[in-house]
């Protein structure tokens, strides 16, 4: 399931990145990596704060959508 229906605060496993080539890429410069574990804390309109690699991280809703967990 797409990242953007995750439950808060439940640990989840990244299962596959989608999009084209540079969002893949961009999405793995910021810890989105296949395997990866990603947890939501917050979200708000469908953009999403999510804790990834010890670190929080800010991602759109079109970028949420293409992690899939």
């Amino acid at each position: 399931m797409p990242l953007i229906f995750a439950q808060p605060g439940i640990p989840q496993t990244i299962k596959k990145i989608g999009g084209k080539d540079e969002t893949k890429r961009f999405l793995e410069n910021l810890g989105f990596v296949t395997g990866g574990e990603v947890t939501v804390i917050s979200e708000l309109d469908g953009d999403m704060i999510v804790n990834v690699k010890d670190c929080r991280v800010a991602i759109s809703r079109n970028m949420a959508i293409r992690i899939i967990v």
